[in-house]
């Protein structure tokens, strides 16, 4: 269509519609959590003064459900020109492998031809975490390093220290040498102490930098 000389043609954006990103993420977090309802379901959940074993992943599900309802409404109802939409296989494998090297080296697993090797929450939980955080195409070692040093040594005191569950700290023989003769709560906390102080020191220590992201993969989102 001819326009006149100067005049400004507007440029045409994709039809807005709903997100199905969003959608599809809202519905996987509520499928989870509902398989975590199932997979508890013949566990005591206690009462208000004896809290039984089935209350945290419960409660936990619980909240998880409610973000995946809230991703589902907000998919579908918010309407706006977004990018069109690339489904990649990037997030899903990272997560899935964090996930995957968290079971194998929190405890010793026996199968038919081989062992795991207990290496204890130290280990693991960074481990799952940096693993986990490259499902982002803008993942930072140093945002990753210090999100492992501060959610690993909270999770040691929520669940070992508040809940009293036998998680392990770190390998037997590494655990021996380290606190021998010492409680497993001291142990704990300790361990977490190191933790916490080890963070705030990245942390500081990197403050006002601004590392380059350290992409494993391309940044459109393959891998």
């Amino acid at each position: 269509m001819n326009t006149a000389k100067g005049s400004v043609v507007p440029h045409a954006h994709p039809r807005a519609g709903a997100d199905p990103r969003n959608i599809a993420a809202g519905l996987v977090l509520i499928a989870l959590a509902a398989l975590a309802f199932w997979l508890t379901s013949d566990i005591s959940r206690g009462t208000l003064r004896s809290v039984g074993p089935a209350v945290l992943p419960q409660a936990v599900a619980v909240l998880i459900a409610i973000c995946g309802v809230a991703l589902v409404v907000a998919g579908a109802t918010r309407r706006s020109d977004a990018e069109p939409v690339v489904w990649t296989l990037r997030g899903p494998f990272f997560v899935m492998a964090g996930i995957a090297l968290f079971a194998l080296t929190i405890k010793p697993m026996h199968f038919s031809s081989f062992d795991t090797v207990e290496l204890g929450l130290v280990f693991a939980g960074p481990l799952a975490i940096v693993v986990g955080g490259f499902a982002s195409p803008h993942a930072r070692l140093r945002d990753l390093a210090i999100l492992a040093l501060s959610l690993t040594p909270f999770c040691m005191l929520l669940f070992g220290d508040m809940l009293n569950l036998p998680i392990p700290i770190m390998p037997r023989p590494l655990a021996d040498v380290l606190f021998s003769g010492w409680s497993y709560k001291t142990a704990l906390r300790v361990t977490s102490a190191v933790f916490f102080a080890a963070a705030a020191l990245i942390f500081l220590a990197t403050r006002g930098k601004a590392p380059p992201a350290m992409d494993v993969a391309g940044h459109d989102g393959t891998i």
